[in-house]
């Protein structure tokens, strides 16, 4: 049985999720962070993407974090997804991120902005200058570069893919070893520099690898299983972790393409990462909280005027359609939405961005119910994603909300 969709004034009622952005848990939403200091205790000013899609800002946004030093957050449009802001263009020619004033300096590159970051607030337990932290950098980098070999380079026979594969698996099992050779399940004894620096390229690893090669990095790999947990239970890393679905694809632009391979298992892999089921995919493992569905409601309602004048469908058909997403979202109950409105709910669908827009569970909750939602009238599937650029992204469409 089908109930009317609820009303946007019902809906309102539904929610009171609500976070501090200055001074409590790590959040994509902030442009202030305190830790209970004052802003005249501000001594830097973070550059970072809009999107937080940037693996480069999010190294030095969790090393803040994690330091807890009190600092200002200025968004800037990444090339792929909009127009480069003239402001920022202007104190960084290049355009590039992340960029980070200290004290009125200006630094560029983050493994220099997390050297100066040390000179100033002393390093996050080991410093980036230590020899096991610089050997432990080089293996960051040699898995970094057999990635993008095998991720990023079309092959021309089966045996080159598996070459590749294998050069990839390699390097993991030198990264396994250096895990296994702690006390704990960091890199070093303690969580520190090193988990920072390699946490923003292998968690894409992680969700490439299943999506466009069928492999799953978390799954094979126990040391990188138990650090990836481990990772999960700080506050920090999961205010800037992202999922799947966010990840392959923004990574194409940014990467200059990923190449799958033919393998029934990442033709499976794909078709759960776009349509579902989200629940259990190796992207996050943390128990889901009491809050998810409630966040996500916040997180539309914040923004519905922008996601229905931005969806290609006429807003007397989405408007309607998206409150039974919600509605069933938050009641559990089913709710039909207008014919033809499908294509609709799947654009949107297919455009949540973690943890840009909300976290993971929160945007695995909303993205089940657009589904469940468009599923009740139709196949149809939203405009494709592009894969040379993301400017169906665009933050400029959404800047008054931001």
């Amino acid at each position: 049985m089908s109930i009317a969709p609820l009303t946007w004034q019902e809906l309102e009622a539904l929610t009171d999720f609500q976070i501090d952005t200055v001074n409590g848990a790590t959040n994509a939403q902030s442009c202030l962070r305190l830790f209970g200091f004052t802003e005249s205790d501000i001594r830097v000013t973070l550059y970072r993407d809009n999107h937080a899609w940037c693996p480069y800002c999010q190294k030095t946004w969790l090393w803040l974090e994690e330091k807890q030093i009190p600092y200002r957050i200025k968004k800037v449009t990444m090339f792929c997804y909009g127009k480069k802001e003239s402001w920022y263009k202007q104190k960084v020619p290049s355009g590039m991120l992340p960029a980070l004033d200290l004290d009125g300096n200006l630094i560029t590159e983050s493994d220099d902005i997390l050297i100066g970051l040390e000179r100033v607030f002393k390093p996050l337990e080991q410093s980036m200058k230590d020899p096991a932290v610089i050997n432990l950098r080089q293996l960051e980098r040699l898995l970094f570069r057999a990635w993008c070999t095998w991720l990023c380079y079309p092959t021309r026979s089966s045996k080159e893919e598996q070459n590749h594969q294998d050069q990839f698996v390699k390097v993991v099992e030198m990264v396994e070893n250096a895990l296994s050779s702690t006390p704990g399940p960091y890199c070093l004894d303690q969580f520190g520099t090193v988990d920072v620096i390699f946490m923003p390229y292998v968690e894409r690893m992680n969700a490439s690898l299943y999506y466009y090669k069928g492999y799953s990095l978390r799954e094979e790999n126990p040391r990188l299983a138990a650090w990836f947990e481990a990772m999960e239970t700080r506050p920090t890393y999961r205010g800037t972790q992202s999922d799947f679905h966010t990840h392959v694809h923004d990574l194409p632009p940014q990467m200059g393409g990923c190449w799958p391979n033919d393998k029934p298992q990442t033709l499976i892999n794909q078709a759960r990462v776009d349509n579902g089921p989200w629940e259990g995919l190796p992207d996050v493992t943390y128990p889901e909280p009491e809050t998810s569905r409630t966040e996500a409601l916040q997180r539309v309602l914040k923004h519905r005027t922008n996601i229905i004048r931005v969806n290609p469908a006429d807003e007397t058909l989405f408007d309607p359609a998206l409150r039974c997403a919600l509605t069933h979202m938050i009641t559990g109950e089913t709710c039909m939405p207008p014919l033809g409105s499908d294509p609709a709910l799947r654009y949107l669908r297919d455009r949540i961005s973690v943890p840009r827009d909300m976290s993971i569970y929160a945007a695995k909750r909303l993205r089940e119910s657009l589904e469940k939602t468009a599923s009740l009238v139709g196949n149809g599937q939203g405009s494709a994603i592009p894969i040379r650029h993301r400017r169906d992204q665009d933050p400029a469409n959404f800047a008054k909300a931001i």
